[in-house]
């Protein structure tokens, strides 16, 4: 199965997308499933996992309706207040929701750069790992390093990273975000996923521009750690579906199809455990 592993939705009414501003014009409107199932349509995927976009409970309820009335999406990765006393509690009950897969707190935008690693923060994580939900991790290259501690303090919370950890594709800067991602590919059990590269780059960036940012996720995580997501519609604000998909085909190209399949499918299917939630059929 070919599943785009990040997508979002969300209807600019409900009012709880405070990053949305009419800087990101591009982004200023409802996007709804109805936008996107042409572009999956044409790009040949069958399943997507839906991922929130507020830090919000509401958004998360939100976008659990979506899916029930949405057979292409295969799972949800929602927020909870992971700081919250009765965080633990909440969790259990999303987990028991239908196509609830994972949880992502929006560490990128926390001002607090050590937060993951704050005790009070455990009995929340534990509550994931017991009821068997994926942790999206939404960092920058200054987080590896806490990504990299944090993992090994939580070695059975399946941990996916983001858009590779956003390096500066614009200016054209590897290092240290490079070295990071070699050094928590190789020290831990971490996923990562290829998405949102595009939007990191400068406008028009070809294949051959995000080449040294692909390959060493590619050298870093291997196929079988690593899955394809659209990151759309943010990915709208410096290309689109097609042609990031495209760009996509072409940096995997030289891959055994095999290893093209788990990162175009396999490797999300397994992470998120979406046969087993029994919707991705």
């Amino acid at each position: 199965m070919r599943i785009d592993a990040h997508q979002h939705f969300w209807e600019l009414a409900r009012g709880d997308y405070g990053w949305l501003t009419p800087a990101l014009a591009p982004l200023m409107r409802d996007f709804t499933p109805g936008d996107l199932e042409p572009l999956l349509a044409e790009a040949g995927v069958e399943a997507t996992v839906l991922v929130q976009a507020a830090p919000t409970e509401a958004e998360t309820d939100f976008l659990l309706g979506l899916a029930s009335r949405t057979p292409f999406v295969a799972g949800v990765v929602g927020w909870v207040d992971f700081d919250a006393p009765e965080a633990p509690h909440k969790i259990g009950l999303l987990a028991a929701r239908a196509k609830l897969v994972g949880l992502r707190p929006m560490i990128q935008d926390l001002d607090d750069d050590q937060w993951m690693l704050k005790r009070s923060l455990t009995p929340a994580f534990g509550a994931m790992i017991a009821h068997g939900l994926a942790f999206d991790a939404l960092v920058k290259p200054r987080h590896l390093r806490t990504l990299l501690e944090f993992a090994a303090r939580h070695p059975d919370l399946r941990i996916v990273i983001d858009h590779g950890a956003k390096p500066d594709i614009a200016a054209g800067v590897l290092e240290p975000w490079a070295s990071g991602i070699r050094l928590l590919a190789r020290e831990t059990a971490v996923r990562c996923k290829l998405s949102g590269l595009l939007t990191e780059a400068t406008p028009g960036a070809s294949a051959s521009d995000l080449r040294p940012y692909v390959d060493t996720l590619l050298d870093a995580f291997g196929p079988q750690r690593l899955m394809w997501g659209s990151d759309w519609p943010v990915l709208n604000l410096n290309g689109d579906y097609a042609s990031w998909r495209a760009q996509s085909l072409v940096a995997i190209g030289g891959r055994r199809a095999e290893d093209q399949e788990l990162i175009l499918g396999g490797v999300a299917s397994e992470f998120y455990r979406l046969e087993a939630t029994g919707e991705a059929a």
